[in-house]
């Protein structure tokens, strides 16, 4: 017996009835030979870690532009926070924690630089179509290792493109991502928000402060124990007042933060940025190698999408300089 699968058969033993096992997968696009060592999930894990866009991930914004501090948030660092919050949820439950990390590693790999701004931007472009979850599963299906894709396995698929909005995850380590992902972000941007002067934490309602904590990690804790409790027979949820006042706390952050005009003051320059690298790279010979056959199979434009959304906030300024704006002449 392989060390998968005795793996395999402690998961049969130890996890929830309801938990996704590694041995019961729906597979994946393009059958491969197991390892002997990991487990599908595993697997995935692994070369979500390992792929590019996972990398390009912490020079992307999470939800100020271009921070100056050290300690400000990156897409990589809201990543692992929501990974770590979600493997916390997992255990607690008896969920399969490799394809709950799994997930949550990849759930935000389709983001646009310059965080929801630039998301806004190329939805504009694209008359709405563009969404980072979609464009997510799009990254690890079709465009990492140069058009071949990571061939993942069809729970992790299912909980990246249903991360956000729309249908629930179909396994519970899906909707946890779910869940984590919302108590990560909250937390993590009043945190960013009072470091940058926004707001501080008094500014937060009092009877919000009251149901879920005045902290970030009374919050945390408030919240994860209300996902545990609160979850049952492969259910995630939490408890309704909790839940209410989650809702309320973000109504409250988006008056505050992320509608806030010295917080979000720079933004009115992406969709300039974005449309002209956009405008640009329809023309697939500006494409790199790669990219040109992603031009060929699936149109100039989608290629010219793809390769705009998956700059860093570094690079699209880098390029978007180098493309546009005048060098100065030189001394010969």
């Amino acid at each position: 017996m392989t060390v998968r699968e005795q793996t395999e058969q402690l998961e049969h033993r130890t996890l929830a009835p309801w938990a996704a096992k590694a041995a019961e997968s729906r597979g994946r696009a393009r059958k491969e030979e197991e390892c002997p060592l990991r487990t599908a999930f595993q697997r995935d894990r692994d070369r979500v870690i390992h792929c590019k866009a996972f990398r390009r991930l912490k020079t992307k914004t999470q939800v100020f532009l271009s921070p100056q501090g050290d300690h400000y948030r990156t897409r990589l660092t809201h990543t692992l926070e929501v990974s770590q919050i979600a493997r916390t949820i997992a255990r607690a439950l008896r969920l399969n924690e490799d394809l709950t990390e799994a997930i949550a590693l990849a759930h935000d790999l389709g983001h646009t630089p310059f965080g929801h701004a630039g998301e806004r931007a190329l939805g504009s472009l694209s008359e709405g179509s563009f969404k980072h979850y979609r464009q997510s599963l799009r990254v690890v299906d079709r465009l990492e290792k140069e058009g071949l894709g990571l061939n993942l396995s069809w729970e992790v698929r299912n909980g990246i493109v249903c991360h956000t909005e729309g249908t629930q995850p179909v396994t519970a380590e899906g909707q946890i991502v779910r869940l984590a992902d919302r108590i990560a972000y909250i937390n993590h941007d009043i945190d960013d928000a009072i470091r940058a002067g926004v707001m501080e934490e008094r500014d937060i309602p009092r009877d919000i402060s009251g149901q879920l904590g005045d902290s970030k990690t009374r919050r945390i804790t408030s919240l994860i124990h209300s996902v545990v409790d609160n979850s049952r027979d492969g259910l995630i949820q939490m408890d309704p007042g909790d839940f209410e006042a989650y809702e309320a706390l973000h109504g409250f952050m988006y008056q505050a933060v992320y509608k806030n005009e010295y917080a979000k003051s720079e933004e009115r320059k992406v969709p300039h940025i974005m449309e002209s690298l956009y405008k640009h790279f329809q023309y697939p010979e500006r494409l790199p190698e790669y990219m040109r056959r992603i031009a060929q199979e699936d149109g100039s434009s989608t290629a010219a999408m793809d390769y705009v959304a998956g700059m860093s906030d570094l690079y699209a300024v880098r390029t978007y300089s180098d493309l546009f704006i005048p060098k100065a002449w030189k001394e010969a």
